[in-house]
């Protein structure tokens, strides 16, 4: 056994391979391949790793033979250079097929496939076996005719192939229409899908149809059914004596609403009032529960959403606008019903007590974030003369201090917070967009974050204890590998992740705090984030690890979420003492269904703003080809780095052009290295750039550098 590692992997697993083989203890495998003793240790160690990687297995007796691979389930997602990767069942990672192993799979199929690789520390491949099923009906495209017939150009270039449109199947379309087209056909390895159009959406370059095109090839419903919008009308009815009986009179109670200047559906409202050195923190949520009865045809339409999709130029809504803008919304100088939460909290922000309540309540007014910001940021109270302002002043003032007390107390606790800014994308009367910019926030925004915040967990924590079928919103602990990955990454900047066990949040926010202004604290902390978890909906309350807290729900926007407007039922039922052993059975059979179904339609919506954005940032680079900006490199990959715009546009700066030099990718540094004059570029480094090309259609920028 003097070979080299990989040579003596290869003798054994051509050994087992044989036909003639049966299964061997170590032992026997050692005795009839004549190896010492001695170099038994050495045997079990190429055995252990032929079983990783899959190529034989061991079965419990201790005995080695020949894999058989195991049939696995998974969805197929493929990517436009022709590979793709199948995300597993149980949503361990996802495996790496070849684009010659892909079996002809389209992208969306629910497939069946085998390992066929597991090399230690990287990505699992595989082979498709067969396709099991097809979850893509529609696809968006551009319709391009020909003379005899049409094809589809898919939006989507995850979709590889054009979709040919045989004559009479083109529903009228004409070149540079935008349509939906239904899929007949799959196609295969060599034969392209075929299908008919079903909508026109509208020319190419008509306002709007470039949005509208991703809502609808992410399969987002934009339009309510007739039944949905006439049982809207019929429920939308004014507050009566009779809705208001049973409940927690509020109506006296000084509160507020505080949103963006263009919010229409606002589903929470705040009070806050002191007693001696106690504050008495009130989060009043639109009882949604009391318009959309469970099993109705809006319930349903809303359950199908799942939540509302908030895009660059419009909102399409989970409810119809005549509950999310009117009756459900908590208008000033309306009566409304609402689910409140009352906290008591000392003058360090410990809760001393917190009650929930079914509500009636009349906010006073209502307030912008722009607004509160401009009060907090003011010395002076310019509207002392008129005293109804006074004192929504002086509560304002106070909200700020109990925000700054519950954040100060989250964040000792090691709560984590990406404090990035999110895209404003600001578009013309024809949907063109005019700037782009960093969206920051402000105080308001975070006294509104921090109350809601403390409204979700105390709601998340009573419910869980009371021992009740719920909804958790959790957040798992990270990956060990990615977290593995970071922390070599970050070493490059002088930081450290200290980990014993598993990460905990207090150590990824003193890591946060640490880079805070520095140059590279936008990069950290968008590389860390990606190395955490995606927050979803289960029915088991696992904690949530962003925020350092065990308990955790979503209760505060039921107009515009649907596990909020659930949870909401079983809150009421609970206080209405109508929870018997039928309804718990009840709420036990269909949540795990409603986790699973909000959290997709979450993704859902969240693949479908990122994409408008991606889209709009590259409409907006397309005017400015050859302009020069500073940036900072937010990116380094095989193919080139990517460089971050101060206005939060990314864009990729190829390989191929970068021609002073040739660079190298050095893998483990995270940077790009010139072979003859040793330059390069890492992450974080600033750079300035030209602007050399931009495709909406592809929804991509591209730079080159300027030396």
């Amino acid at each position: 056994m003097d070979q080299t590692f990989e040579k003596r992997k290869k003798v054994i697993l051509d050994f087992i391979s044989d036909d003639l083989y049966v299964p061997m203890k170590i032992k026997e495998i050692a005795i009839v391949l004549q190896i010492p003793r001695e170099q038994r240790d050495e045997l079990k160690e190429v055995l252990d790793a032929l079983v990783e990687e899959w190529k034989i297995s061991l079965s419990k007796r201790g005995k080695y033979s020949k894999g058989h691979p195991i049939h696995l389930k998974g969805t197929f997602q493929a990517n436009i250079r022709g590979f793709g990767f199948v995300a597993p069942e149980d949503e361990s990672g996802d495996v790496f097929i070849p684009e010659e192993n892909t079996g002809g799979a389209f992208h969306g199929d629910e497939v069946e496939y085998i390992i066929t690789a597991a090399p230690a520390g990287k990505r699992k491949e595989g082979r498709i076996i067969r396709v099991l099923s097809h979850s893509v009906v529609n696809i968006v495209g551009l319709y391009e005719k020909n003379k005899n017939f049409g094809f589809v150009r898919p939006d989507n270039q995850r979709y590889l192939k054009d979709i040919y449109i045989p004559a009479g199947k083109e529903l009228g379309a004409m070149d540079g229409h935008k349509v939906v087209v239904r899929l007949t056909s799959y196609g295969g390895e060599h034969m392209k899908p075929e299908g008919e159009i079903i909508e026109i959406i509208g020319h190419i370059n008509d306002p709007g149809t470039d949005i509208l095109s991703i809502v609808m090839d992410a399969g987002i419903p934009t339009e309510f059914p007739e039944k949905v919008l006439n049982q809207a009308v019929r429920v939308a009815k004014d507050v009566s004596e009779a809705d208001r009986a049973g409940r927690k009179d509020l109506r006296d109670w000084l509160m507020v609403t505080i949103d963006g200047e263009d919010a229409k559906d606002l589903d929470d409202a705040v009070s806050l009032k002191m007693e001696g050195d106690k504050y008495i923190l009130g989060v009043h949520i639109a009882d949604v529960t009391n318009y959309v009865q469970e099993n109705s045809a809006l319930d349903r339409e809303a359950f199908e959403r799942g939540t509302s999709v908030y895009l660059a130029d419009r909102v399409i809504p989970m409810l119809p606008h005549k509950l999310s803008n009117g009756i459900c919304s908590l208008n000033a100088g309306e009566d409304r019903l609402a689910l409140s939460c009352i906290m008591t909290f000392t003058s360090t922000g410990e809760m001393l007590d917190h009650e929930i309540a079914e509500t009636v309540i009349h906010v006073d007014k209502r307030m912008s974030y722009n607004g509160v910001a401009e009060i907090l940021g003011s010395d002076t109270q310019e509207s002392e003369n008129e005293s109804e302002d006074a004192e929504i002043i002086e509560m304002i003032r106070l909200m700020k201090q109990l925000s700054d007390i519950l954040r100060e107390r989250r964040g000792r606790r090691g709560s984590i917070d990406f404090d990035f800014p999110e895209t404003k994308v600001i578009l013309d009367e024809d949907g063109k967009p005019v700037d782009i910019r960093p969206y920051e926030r402000n105080d308001a925004t975070k006294i509104i974050e921090d109350f809601m915040l403390m409204a979700n967990e105390t709601v998340a924590e009573e419910y869980y204890w009371r021992e009740l079928p719920f909804l958790y919103r959790t957040h798992d602990v990270p990956d060990e590998d990615k977290i593995k990955k970071l922390s070599t990454f970050i070493n490059n900047f002088g930081y450290h992740i200290h980990v014993r066990n598993e990460v905990r949040p207090k150590e990824i926010q003193k890591l946060l705090d640490r880079v805070d202004g520095t140059p590279e604290e936008a990069l950290i902390s968008r590389l860390t984030l990606r190395s955490m978890k995606r927050a979803r909906y289960t029915t088991e309350n696992t904690g949530h690890f962003g925020l350092a807290a065990k308990y955790y729900t979503h209760f505060t926007s039921p107009i515009r979420r649907y596990p909020d407007l659930q949870i909401h039922r079983i809150i009421k039922e609970n206080l209405r003492g109508r929870l018997n052993e039928d309804r718990i059975a009840h709420y036990e059979e269909i949540l795990p269904k409603t986790a699973a179904q909000c959290s997709d339609r979450e993704r859902r919506a969240e693949e479908a703003e990122r994409e408008v954005v991606k889209m709009k940032k590259a409409e907006y680079m397309r005017s400015r080809i050859s302009e020069e900006y500073d940036g900072v490199v937010s990116g380094v990959t095989g193919w080139g780095i990517y460089v971050e715009l101060e206005n939060t546009v990314e864009g990729l700066v190829h390989v191929a052009d970068m021609k002073d030099d040739h660079y190298e990718f050095v893998e483990q540094n995270y940077e790009m290295t010139g072979t003859h004059t040793g330059k390069t570029y890492k992450l974080g480094q600033t750079v300035r750039v030209r602007v050399t090309d931009a495709d909406k259609l592809m929804r991509t920028v591209n730079f080159e550098i300027v030396s």
